[in-house]
């Protein structure tokens, strides 16, 4: 069974857009645990927590996706947005030590002229204030497309960043198509061999989501634009083969394609229609 989702909102609550995720028939979804543009966090209402536990269980829902929003910069050369990160990053993962939600997942950032080294090094030493052994989900860094200066276009740094977090184990990383397209990895024309390059690189166990996206940009040009499904330069036909690798299929994928819900709908199905899958 194919696991995929898209991006929803959780403003009404986390039953209510668990039946959503069902209404548009996905198994899976991912969300933003506050504004994407940055603010406070929202109480949690335990009996809604309570009613979404037992509906993903009771439609064996796939793993579950909390996205960092977008103003989270672990590498900032600022030090109050860093501070901001490192008090939101450690809020929203002890927040999901109340949910039934283990995967989290964040933009490494940019390091705005530090230089790549010196943001490497000041995302791990917030990891490793953040990320303690009483952690339970996985905290996923996401591979990005290499707009100015940011930190994990390339596998490499993805691999140095995890090696510097104490406790690697609980580190794993998110491919974006569009953003590895963008950052100049040929998923089109050498998918095996990307994949083979990641496995040496950073080790396919540590990979945990997939987030499945058409690029409006053409190949390698560093720039994060995401297309419909088919309907970008990366097209339809790599993306399927993309879901359908064997050494990717198990994994859950989430859309972050410019659509709304019914047209996300219409995606998983095309996507479904064409796998074969239910």
């Amino acid at each position: 069974m194919i696991k995929i989702g898209a991006h929803l909102s959780i403003t009404k609550g986390f039953y209510k857009t668990a039946q959503t995720a069902l209404s548009i028939d996905s198994n899976t979804f991912q969300y933003f645990p506050r504004n994407p543009r940055g603010g406070g966090i929202k109480a949690l209402d335990l009996e809604d927590v309570k009613k979404f536990k037992e509906f993903i269980e009771e439609n064996n829902f796939a793993p579950i996706l909390c996205h960092a929003p977008y103003t989270y910069n672990l590498c900032s050369a600022t030090e109050d947005t860093r501070n901001f990160a490192r008090m939101a990053l450690r809020q929203d993962l002890e927040r999901l030590e109340l949910l039934p939600v283990h995967l989290y997942n964040f933009h490494p950032g940019s390091h705005v002229g530090l230089g790549i080294e010196k943001g490497i090094e000041n995302i791990v030493e917030i990891l490793n204030e953040v990320v303690t052994e009483e952690i339970t989900s996985t905290i996923l860094l996401e591979t990005m497309s290499g707009k100015g200066s940011e930190v994990g276009s390339k596998f490499e740094e993805l691999k140095s960043i995890i090696d510097g977090v104490n406790f690697s184990e609980k580190i794993g990383v998110c491919i974006d198509t569009c953003h590895i397209f963008s950052a100049g990895y040929d998923i089109v024309n050498d998918l095996d061999g990307v994949i083979d390059e990641f496995d040496k690189i950073v080790g396919l166990d540590r990979l945990k989501a997939i987030h499945l996206n058409d690029s409006m940009m053409p190949f390698a040009k560093n720039k994060d634009r995401h297309a419909e499904i088919g309907k970008g330069e990366i097209g339809l036909e790599t993306l399927i083969r993309f879901i359908t690798h064997p050494k990717l299929k198990d994994l859950p994928f989430f859309l972050e394609t410019p659509l709304e819900d019914d047209g996300h709908r219409e995606e998983i199905k095309m996507i479904k229609g064409l796998i074969g899958a239910k």
